[in-house]
């Protein structure tokens, strides 16, 4: 008695994955971060100082468990008043990144350091959602062209 095999569309068959992390730069060859003025000093190394005043970027930091960085994410671009950042965008590269634990920046360019009630809020949203993957968000820094504003030295985190 022949056995019947049954043949499946191809677009039915899992793709193999594969997880490969590589750096080209050694883990203490990486910026540390302890407090709020070391991801400041990171941020103004990466931050395009001719848009600082004029376009609103967002910036998330990854960092493994040393707290050394790992990776820069630019999440969005905006214009003269604001940008857009997708958490879920943020977290897919946190994941893939394999990150720790997360800084999340973004200046304004009217150099009013003051958090915007919508700051906050995607603050805790993207706090909450990155629990559920193990990842801390340890700081959100707005900065200026002059200063810096901490959402952790602030007590807002």
């Amino acid at each position: 008695m022949e056995q019947m095999t049954m043949q499946f569309p191809e677009w039915t068959t899992v793709a193999e994955v594969e997880l490969v992390y590589k750096s080209k730069v050694k883990a203490s060859e990486r910026p540390l971060i302890k407090d709020s003025k070391d991801i400041q000093n990171v941020l103004r190394q990466i931050w395009d100082e001719n848009k600082i005043e004029m376009q609103e970027q967002f910036k998330v930091v990854f960092l493994n468990r040393a707290n050394r960085v790992t990776g820069v994410y630019d999440a969005s671009s905006g214009g003269i008043c604001g940008t857009v950042a997708d958490p879920r965008l943020i977290l897919a590269a946190a994941i893939k990144s394999l990150a720790v634990s997360i800084i999340l920046s973004h200046n304004h360019p009217s150099g009013n350091l003051k958090p915007s009630r919508a700051d906050e809020e995607l603050t805790c949203k993207i706090k909450e959602a990155a629990k559920y993957h193990d990842i801390r968000v340890l700081d959100h820094i707005i900065i200026t062209s002059e200063a810096y504003y901490s959402f952790a030295d602030e007590g807002l985190l």
